[in-house]
């Protein structure tokens, strides 16, 4: 517990610190976590980072997540989307030519992980980018850390029915909500002082979706660590796991509120 604390605490702080910089240091630090990232679902897969499949892997994955103003796609004949779908022909095609030593179910690993990985990070910095973007993610990151608390001090109090126990067995329905209402009462707290949203009501659906999205995120990454049979993503935070154990809801969050115009 004291070494989690004590990580929790330095790493924490530091990750802060450079969201407040932004710029080229926050975007650098989005290129590592996203790199250690694809290299723990990469080992969860048992591909090795030295091989083609561990190279196409990263490539995938780097070719979504650098953001638009690090690359001008217009020097290219391709946009961003069609050099992405032309990637995933060849891959496709490697499994004839490869006479299915690289099959299907890796190639489709392989995609699946790089939009994961790649999109999610590519949102968390594009939060950053825009108009009053330290606040927003800042609110977001307040949002992911609450909702996360919210539901393990709720289930540990009132916990009795299972949300998805064949994918995490420790966590409740009462434990979900419990998160909502956290997020809730934190979220309206540091809006009341930095208001972001011309009204309350979306205000409202952004925190719930925040919330309900990051706990999905959440359980999406138990499922695959349930699949692949291990307990942690990685070791680089001690006493945390790895990257993807700290960032699967916020990951899955970004291109979500994405999506639905919040950003």
């Amino acid at each position: 517990m004291k070494q989690r604390v004590i990580t929790g605490v330095v790493a924490g702080a530091g990750f802060l610190g450079i969201i407040i910089l932004g710029g080229h240091f926050f975007a650098g630090l989005i290129f590592l976590l996203a790199t250690v990232a694809m290299k723990e679902l990469l080992a969860m897969k048992q591909i090795r980072v030295m091989t083609a499949r561990g190279f196409a892997g990263f490539f995938l994955m780097w070719l979504l997540l650098i953001p638009d103003s690090y690359i001008n796609f217009e020097a290219f004949a391709y946009e961003r989307a069609e050099f992405f779908l032309l990637l995933l022909i060849v891959l496709l095609a490697l499994t004839v030519i490869s006479r299915n030593k690289w099959t299907f179910d890796d190639a489709g690993f392989t995609v699946l992980a790089s939009v994961y990985v790649g999109f999610g990070f590519h949102y968390f910095h594009y939060a950053r980018t825009i108009e009053e973007g330290l606040m927003h993610v800042i609110l977001i990151l307040i949002l992911v850390w609450s909702s996360d608390s919210g539901a393990y001090f709720a289930g540990r109090k009132f916990g009795k029915h299972k949300l998805s126990p064949s994918i995490s067995p420790k966590k409740t329905i009462e434990g979900s909500a419990g998160g909502v209402v956290l997020a809730l009462i934190t979220g309206t707290t540091f809006l009341l002082f930095m208001p972001l949203f011309n009204s309350w009501l979306v205000s409202l659906l952004f925190m719930l979706t925040v919330s309900l999205v990051g706990q999905l995120g959440d359980l999406v990454e138990s499922a695959f660590k349930r699949h692949y049979a291990v307990k942690d993503s990685g070791n680089v935070l001690p006493g945390h796991g790895g990257i993807l154990d700290r960032f699967d809801s916020l990951i899955f969050v970004m291109p979500i509120i994405y999506l639905f115009g919040f950003l």
